[in-house]
């Protein structure tokens, strides 16, 4: 399989709002398909970037893959481990395969959410941290350096 070489861009314009079949006024569009990231080289299911309208939800269930769920707006509850809690823009959930959960918009406005599925599977290499090579290509602007 031949990996990507060049930058790829999904604007959201590209990307309507579907609906979820089976939830209550879920939304998603799907920032990274399984195919796109097989070009990248990299496993991952799908990563979805989700809107619960309000009285909406995500209705119980689990998966057969890990699933990182990242609130990026408003207040939504979250069974979490057998229990409802709630939780606001900004909190992380990590959701083992197998394991049932549900989160439900507790806002008065929708609240948004990036879902990211990922494979699991045993004998896996350690992960580790990214690392990052600084190249000198020059900005549109002139960037400032923090403190200074």
């Amino acid at each position: 399989m031949a990996l990507a070489r060049q930058t790829v861009v999904k604007s959201a314009s590209e990307m309507p709002w579907s609906r979820m079949p089976d939830h209550v006024h879920l939304y998603h569009r799907e920032i990274v398909s399984a195919a796109e990231a097989d070009a990248l080289g990299v496993r991952a299911s799908s990563v979805l970037w989700e809107k619960i309208g309000v009285g909406g939800a995500v209705l119980p269930h689990y998966h057969d893959v890990a699933e990182i769920i990242h609130i990026t707006v408003g207040k939504v509850r979250l069974l979490c481990n057998g229990e409802w809690k709630s939780y606001q823009a900004g909190d992380t959930f990590h959701v083992p395969a197998g394991v049932i959960h549900s989160v439900v918009n507790d806002d008065t406005l929708p609240t948004e959410q990036i879902s990211i599925f990922m494979p699991v599977e045993e004998n896996v290499p350690d992960n580790r941290f990214f690392g990052t090579t600084k190249v000198p290509v020059p900005t549109e602007k002139p960037l400032e350096r923090a403190g200074g």
